[in-house]
C-alpha cells in the first residue's frame, strides 16, 4: 500500500470558499489521501451564507478533511450538526476536541483542541465545541499510547529547545504553550505534531528523536510544524504536504535530541558504557561482564554516543556540523595541546569524523552507486571534512605535519567513525608510518595490508576491513598520499585500539595509549575546541 499523502492547512478563519477551491485544484494534481485543517476553521464573523452552503452541499469539500476546535467556539449551526452527525457535510469531519481517530488509510490521529483552562481543577471538559481543555484532557489522551499525527491548538512547552530554527522573540511571546502538551507529545511520540501559529509565521522545527525504553525499538522521530494562517499578508507558508510512510524508521539528516529531555536516566552500571563516542566501542574488558554486554541489543540513536540525537552527547566538543556528517575533538586525545606547539598547533590535533546516519558501515546506509543515497552523501562529506582537516594541519604547521586517518568497518559496529590525528610529515614521506602499521599487523598476526584505495562502490562487497590513509604535503604541490586496507574476517578478534596503539608508538606517547587515562576537564575540552575552531575557519565549508 502506498504511503498516505497528507496536505495540512493553517487557520482558515472562515475563508472556506477560496480554500476549498484551492484544495480541489491541488488534489486533482496530487491525489492526496486526506487534508488536515489546523487552527480555526471558523470564526465568530464567518459568513452565514458560507456556513449554509457548506451544510447543504453547495460548497463541496474535495477530499476527506479533518479538523478540531481552535481558539474560537464553533458556530451554532456547525455544533448542532456535529451533535447529530459527526460528518458536517460530505468529506468534512470534526475530530472532536479530545479524541483518537483511525482513518480509512490506517492513520492514527490524536487531537487536543482549544486553550488550557486553568480554572478547572480536575476532570475532563464536557463541551466538545468550546475552545478550552483541561490538564486531565491531556493526561487522558496519553492512554492512546501512540499516534501518527497529533493535532493541538497550543504548542508544547520548550519545543524550540535545541533547535537552530530561529523563532523571533515576538513570535515566541505570541505562542501559547503548556507542559501538559509537551508531556503528551513525549508520551505519544507522533510522527507529526501539527499546530497553528497565532500570527503570520510558519515554524518547522528540525525532527527530534524521543528517548527509547528499549534499544531494540526503532527510533521514534517527531516533526513539529506550526502553520501560518491561510491568506496571510506576510505570505508565510499556510499549506504543507507530506507522505507518511509508517514503515520508514531511518533517522533524517539534521535530527536533534528531544526538546523535552530524557525520559529516563542511564544507570551507572549500564552494559553499554563501552560504546563511547570517543573510544570506538572498546570491548577490552573480558569475562562474564563482557559476554553479557555482547549479548545485549546495541544502543539506538538516543544512546549512541556518536549520534547527535543522544541527550547525553558532549555537545561542547562538536566542532563543525555539516549536512551529512560532523567533526568533534576526541575525548582523551592521544596528543595534547602542547604536543605540536612547536609546529604551530595550539590544540591536540586528534579528531573524529562522524556521519549523521546511525549505521555500522557506509554501505549499510544505502546504495553506494546512487549519488542521492545517504551512503554516497555521507561518504562524500566525510571525505570533504578529512581533506579540510589535512589542509588546515599542513598549512598551520608550515607543512611540518601531515595526518593519518583510520576506520574500522565491521557489520558489528554500532556507528561508523573515522579518526584523524596529526603526525610529523616526514614520518609519512619517508615511509616510517606505513612501516609501523605493517610491522604491528605482523606482530599481532593480523592479515597483511594491501595498498588499495577501496572505492566506495567496492565497499558493499569487500566485507569487513581496517583502513588507514597516510597523507602529507611538502608545500611544493607534492602530496604524499596512500591508502592501506587490511581485510578482516567476520569472526576474528581485532584490537579496536590498533590505530591509536600504532600512532602512540610513532609519537612516543605510549603512556597515553589508554584514552580513559587522558581525560580532560570540560574547561580544557572547551578551550581546545575554541582554539581549533579559530584555526579551522578558513577551511570550514559549513560556514560558507
Amino acid at each position: 500500500m502506498a504511503a498516505p499523502k497528507v496536505i495540512v492547512l493553517g487557520s482558515l478563519n472562515g475563508q472556506l470558499e477560496p480554500v476549498l477551491k484551492k484544495l480541489a485544484s491541488l488534489h486533482s494534481k496530487n491525489h492526496f489521501s486526506l487534508a488536515i485543517l489546523t487552527g480555526d476553521v471558523f470564526t465568530p464573523s464567518t459568513d452565514d451564507a458560507t456556513i449554509s452552503a457548506l451544510l447543504d452541499g453547495t460548497l463541496e469539500v474535495p477530499l476527506p478533511t479533518y479538523f478540531t476546535i481552535g481558539t474560537h467556539s464553533l458556530p451554532r449551526p456547525i455544533s448542532s450538526k456535529i451533535e447529530s452527525d459527526e460528518e458536517i457535510c460530505h468529506n468534512l469531519h470534526f475530530l472532536g476536541k479530545r479524541s483518537t481517530t483511525k482513518t480509512s488509510d490506517g492513520l492514527r490521529i490524536v487531537t487536543l483542541g482549544g486553550f488550557l483552562d486553568t480554572n478547572v481543577v480536575g476532570g475532563q471538559s464536557k463541551e466538545q465545541h468550546l475552545p478550552f481543555h483541561t490538564e486531565d484532557d491531556a493526561k487522558g489522551l496519553k492512554g492512546a499510547n501512540s499516534a501518527d499525527i497529533l493535532i493541538t491548538s497550543m504548542w508544547p512547552s520548550n519545543i524550540w529547545n535545541g533547535s537552530k530554527v530561529v523563532l523571533e522573540p515576538s513570535q515566541q511571546a505570541a505562542v501559547k504553550s503548556t507542559q501538559s502538551i509537551a508531556e503528551l507529545c513525549a508520551a505519544l511520540k507522533p510522527r507529526y505534531h501539527l499546530s497553528a501559529s497565532p500570527e503570520a509565521f510558519f515554524y518547522e522545527r528540525e525532527p527530534f528523536v524521543h528517548p527509547s525504553n528499549s534499544d531494540a525499538e526503532p527510533p521514534w522521530i517527531t516533526r513539529f510544524i506550526s502553520m501560518a494562517p491561510f491568506g496571510n499578508d506576510a505570505k508565510a507558508k499556510a499549506m504543507y504536504a507530506f507522505a507518511l510512510n509508517k514503515s520508514d524508521a531511518t533517522v533524517p539528516p539534521g535530527v536533534t535530541t528531544s526538546p523535552f529531555g530524557s525520559a529516563r536516566k542511564r544507570p551507572h552500571n549500564d552494559d553499554h558504557q563501552g560504546y563511547s563516542r570517543f573510544d570506538h566501542h572498546d570491548n577490552s574488558k573480558h569475562g562474564r561482564h563482557n559476554k553479557r554486554r555482547r549479548a545485549s541489543p546495541p544502543p539506538g540513536p538516543d544512546r549512541c554516543y556518536f549520534c547527535l540525537s543522544n541527550p547525553n552527547i558532549s555537545s561542547h566538543m562538536c566542532c563543525s556540523i555539516g549536512d551529512e556528517a560532523y567533526i568533534t575533538t576526541a575525548k582523551g586525545p592521544l596528543p595534547t595541546s602542547t604536543t605540536f606547539a612547536d609546529q604551530g598547533l595550539n590544540f591536540p590535533g586528534h579528531f573524529i569524523i562522524i556521519p549523521l546516519p546511525h549505521a555500522p558501515t557506509i554501505s549499510s546506509m544505502g546504495s553506494t552507486t546512487d549519488p542521492t543515497s545517504d551512503a554516497v552523501r555521507a561518504y562524500n562529506e566525510m571525505n570533504r571534512f578529512r581533506e579540510s582537516l589535512q589542509a588546515m594541519i599542513s598549512q598551520k604547521s608550515s607543512h611540518k605535519l601531515g595526518a593519518i586517518t583510520w576506520e574500522i568497518s565491521r557489520d558489528r559496529n554500532i556507528h561508523m567513525i573515522w579518526q584523524l590525528i596529526a603526525l610529523p610529515a616526514t614520518m609519512v614521506q619517508t615511509g616510517i608510518a606505513e612501516a609501523a602499521f605493517r610491522v604491528e599487523a605482523e606482530n599481532q598476526k593480523y592479515p597483511a595490508f594491501q595498498t588499495k584505495e577501496l572505492a566506495l562502490e567496492e565497499q558493499a562487497s569487500y566485507g569487513d576491513y581496517f583502513r588507514v590513509w597516510l597523507w602529507a604535503d611538502n608545500g611544493e604541490d607534492k602530496i604524499k598520499g596512500k591508502s592501506l586496507v587490511m581485510p578482516l574476517s567476520s569472526d576474528m578478534h581485532f584490537d579496536l585500539q590498533y590505530g591509536r596503539r600504532v600512532i602512540a608508538k610513532l609519537l612516543g606517547l605510549e603512556e597515553r595509549f589508554i584514552w580513559q587515562n587522558c581525560k580532560q576537564t570540560v574547561e580544557e575540552e572547551t578551550r581546545d575546541v575554541d582554539a581549533f575552531r579559530e584555526a579551522f575557519k578558513q577551511w570550514d565549508f559549513t560556514l560558507m
